[in-house]
């Protein structure tokens, strides 16, 4: 069998405070062939802005066509690019754990200036992963995003926000999910 990894980039974005080395995100960054996380200036007082404009960097400074995998706030950051950008060389969109940055009684006041949440059909296929118990986000607003966004939706039960304090490691079964995604991938 191929190894379908090796046909793309795959940006890592991170959300608040970034992804610890025990964070699944960090795992995938070692184990996907071709895959780079998306470094912010500031992980504790984002700026949509400046975090657009490293993700719009990353985005042009490769050569293959690219997979975001999002976790947590990095994916309103998608959201904002999907609602004003053309794929380009984006292929698919990994969205796990959306935080609910319209809502300040799920979400940090730091995350405020990303709402509101762009509601806009992302122009890639996507997948919205979330789970039953996270704080950031209900299921029910995460499968809000998920039709809005014309997104495939998986609801996990009971993984929390689907980070560090989770403790999924390499996480087989997010990496299974992946796959589903760039099946869906068209050339």
């Amino acid at each position: 069998m191929r190894d379908v990894t090796a046909d793309y980039d795959f940006l890592v974005l991170p959300g608040l405070g970034n992804s610890g080395v025990e964070h699944w995100q960090s795992y995938w960054c070692m184990a996907l062939r071709n895959a780079t996380r998306v470094i912010q200036d500031d992980w504790d007082q984002p700026h949509p802005q400046a975090w657009m404009q490293q993700l719009d960097a990353a985005i042009t400074g490769g050569s293959r066509p690219a997979v975001l995998i999002c976790h947590s706030l990095s994916v309103s950051l998608a959201a904002h690019w999907a609602a004003r950008n053309t794929p380009g060389r984006i292929k698919a969109a990994f969205l796990c754990a959306p935080s609910d940055v319209d809502h300040p009684e799920n979400t940090p006041d730091s995350v405020r200036p990303f709402a509101p949440m762009p509601l806009k059909p992302f122009p890639v296929p996507a997948l919205v992963v979330a789970s039953t118990d996270d704080p950031y986000v209900n299921p029910e607003r995460a499968r809000f995003f998920a039709d809005a966004w014309l997104a495939d939706y998986c609801e996990i039960p009971e993984l929390g926000h689907i980070n560090t304090a989770t403790r999924l490691g390499l996480w087989p079964q997010g990496l299974l999910l992946l796959g589903q995604l760039l099946a869906r991938v068209k050339d």
